[in-house]
């Protein structure tokens, strides 16, 4: 039996089996979307990790630096104290 159109009617079956291979095709390239996102999350929370362990050593490094500037700090001011104590001691010695 053919149509009007003059094409074999196409029984519900194939109809059924075409739907589901367009259906099967939408979830394939759903799939791939996915996997693409997982790759790109995946990428992303390692950058992340490395920008988080950089901070880190950015924070210990600027740590240490203050930690060595205060104490350059602290041995001028005595230093300067024992200059002063000095300076105190000829300066009352001679009068």
């Amino acid at each position: 039996m053919e149509n009007p159109s003059g094409s074999r009617p196409t029984s519900k079956l194939e109809q059924t089996q075409q739907q589901v291979n367009e259906v099967v095709g939408i979830m394939r390239v759903n799939v791939e979307k996915v996997l693409e996102r997982d790759q790109k999350l995946s990428e992303l929370d390692s950058r992340a990790d490395a920008l988080q362990e950089g901070g880190k050593r950015f924070e210990q490094q600027a740590q240490k630096l203050k930690r060595k500037y205060w104490w350059k700090n602290i041995k001028m001011m005595i230093i300067i104290g024992i200059i002063g104590v000095i300076l105190l001691i000829i300066i009352i010695c001679k009068y």
